[in-house]
């Protein structure tokens, strides 16, 4: 009985090591890539939808009477009511508010991102803020883009929101609050006008002013603002955003001098675009007031 003959095998060659090891790190770096680009978004959705950090700043005023160190100011803006953020987003930050017993409140624009008929029921809490001294709103740019930012102030009002129109009021003894109409007014009703806002301003006691954009700081310092309370920056809101903010606005968040002006920048208790903050979590600030020593 003769053998089979016998077959040759051919040898498998072994892709080189070097490849190997490159194919490994490079589908490795790209499943972490992908995990920790989905946990990032992740918590940035868990930032933007979640409850605003409450942020408590002190401020010192020149002139500001002894007798109302600690006079307190919530400041709020960019709250962003739509088509995701509804009438609870509204509920939580009015109680957030009233749960530090502020003296006043201040809605620094940017409140809607939409018209009265399709947002007014999820505005109808801020009727329930309660201070002592009130609560004072002035546009930002959504307000215009929302179409008729006259409604939105008649609304306002109706709801017990004072709006400062290019105006002020003397808050008792203690300051006066003046506000300005958002830059993108001047297409509309009207832009900032800041010697009529400011127009019988008393040197006796500070001048706080609300500006929804951090950038008419420099209005604000060559008339003597004391303090300007600004948003519009949602602190960038998603990196690297940030540092294209900042560069546009000067400031992006917290407190920051321009001369003698004092600047307070809240990072907003919404969004706007994407429900995703990374970086730039929500705020709601609560600045107490105290004379200068």
């Amino acid at each position: 009985m003769t053998d089979a003959p016998a077959v040759e095998e051919t040898p498998v060659s072994e892709a080189p090591s070097g490849v190997s090891r490159r194919l490994f790190l490079a589908r490795t770096s790209a499943v972490v890539a992908g995990a920790v680009s989905a946990g990032t978004v992740g918590i940035g959705m868990a930032n933007a939808l979640g409850p605003p950090d409450l942020l408590r700043v002190p401020i010192r005023l020149r002139g500001l009477d002894p007798a109302f160190n600690g006079y307190r100011i919530a400041v709020v803006s960019d709250i962003h009511l739509g088509p995701i953020t509804g009438r609870a987003h509204t509920e939580r930050i009015v109680r957030m508010i009233n749960e530090t017993s502020p003296d006043l409140v201040t809605i620094v624009g940017d409140l809607v991102d939409g018209t009265v008929e399709e947002l007014g029921p999820a505005a109808e809490p801020l009727r329930d803020l309660v201070s002592r001294d009130g609560t004072f709103f002035v546009t930002g740019n959504h307000e215009y883009f929302s179409g008729d930012p006259a409604a939105w102030l008649r609304e306002l009002e109706r709801l017990g929101v004072q709006p400062l129109r290019n105006e002020n009021t003397a808050i008792g003894t203690a300051f006066d609050l003046a506000g300005v109409n958002d830059l993108s007014g001047r297409a509309t009703d009207g832009g900032p006008d800041f010697d009529r806002a400011l127009s019988g301003v008393s040197s006796s006691r500070p001048t706080i002013l609300l500006a929804h954009q951090p950038v008419q700081v420099s209005e604000a310092a060559a008339r003597g603002v004391d303090l300007q309370l600004s948003g519009h920056t949602h602190g960038g809101q998603l990196w690297p955003f940030h540092y294209v903010v900042g560069l546009q606005q000067g400031a992006l968040a917290g407190l920051s001098t321009v001369e003698h002006t004092q600047l307070y920048v809240t990072r907003g208790a919404g969004f706007w675009g994407p429900p995703v903050r990374v970086g730039a979590p929500p705020d709601i600030t609560v600045l107490s007031l105290h004379g200068e020593n």
